[in-house]
């Protein structure tokens, strides 16, 4: 029986997944909502998602009895319900497995520093004024980067660009993250309470695990230096979005950028939304940090690869 693959994401991954697979197998590209997603898996033999848009649950997974691997262009997984998918053996794979290969995949750390840099420079703000006729530049002033410190909670992989692009600018780097054992060169070990009580702008660059959800908690967000920005590329569950909405409201955390937020992508009623659409101090974007054509079809193809490993495809 012909192998079927069904796959989520953006077009240009369904062109790199079809150029891997070469006809060995009958590719469909479903659109990223429950309903179609769980009609296309009932007699599908893999799945590529490179969405992350669509929450699959057990109920999904024990309903597609040919499903045999699920591979995902992302580092990330919390998408997808665990419990069926192990009693039947069924693989789930990450890019967190091809560490050579995402060293130099860098769209999420450029997002990163743009929300920096927009958030230091209030440049929707900035951008809206000029749209609407106004040239007052002193409505709009600046943070200074240079001479500033930087804290990056994880140093992994993008929190290692981060401190790249921190020291071009002149900044002090500072980090923390208890699962590493070689530091990045540039970046100084400080324990959390201390780099949120000390540093100017903070960045979260953490996998959402039972360790890391709630990280940034309404404590540690409380002490946050008076004035410093506030970053969020990773996983909205990785901060207390709730201490965040009233460390904004209160005036203490002076900026925020995020690319991520919990429940996403149902968010039309989400608080931070709301604040955001009267306030410029924050800036959401929606999770397309990951998100270049070129990095796409990189980790698609990587992804499909898996795939045809796991349906015996590759030979």
């Amino acid at each position: 029986m012909t192998s079927r693959i069904v796959y989520l994401g953006a077009p240009e991954g369904f062109t790199a997944l079809a150029e891997v697979i070469a006809g060995r197998a009958k590719l469909e590209h479903v659109e990223a909502e429950p309903t179609a997603v769980a009609e296309a898996l009932f007699d599908a033999s893999a799945l590529l998602d490179a969405s992350m848009k669509v929450y699959i649950d057990d109920g999904m997974i024990a309903a597609a009895p040919d499903l045999k691997v699920i591979s995902c262009a992302t580092t990330g997984s919390d998408h997808i319900d665990r419990g069926e998918a192990e009693r039947r053996g069924i693989p789930i794979h990450t890019l967190r497995e091809d560490r050579e290969l995402l060293q130099n995949i860098t769209p999420a750390a450029e997002l990163s520093w743009a929300l920096v840099l927009a958030a230091a420079r209030r440049l929707p703000a900035a951008l809206a004024h000029t749209r609407e006729g106004g040239w007052t530049r002193e409505n709009f002033p600046g943070l200074m980067l240079h001479g500033k410190r930087l804290g990056l909670i994880g140093c992994g992989r993008i929190g290692g660009w981060m401190a790249r692009y921190g020291q071009a600018f002149g900044m002090t780097v500072v980090g923390y993250d208890p699962f590493i054992d070689t530091w990045p060169e540039g970046i100084q070990p400080t324990g959390l309470k201390e780099l949120f009580e000390s540093c100017d702008v903070i960045s979260v660059h953490v996998h959402l695990s039972d360790e890391t959800s709630g990280l940034v908690s309404a404590e540690l967000l409380a002490g946050i230096k008076p004035g410093a920005i506030f970053i969020n590329t990773s996983r909205g569950a990785i901060a207390d979005e709730a201490a965040l909405l009233e460390a904004l409201e209160s005036g203490r955390l002076g900026a925020a950028g995020l690319d991520v937020l919990e429940g996403e992508p149902e968010i039309a009623d989400h608080p931070l939304i709301a604040y955001a659409r009267s306030h410029d101090n924050l800036l959401i974007t929606p999770h397309c940090g990951g998100f270049s054509p070129d990095a796409v079809r990189r980790v698609c193809q990587r992804a499909a690869e898996k795939i045809l490993a796991a349906l015996g495809l590759d030979t």
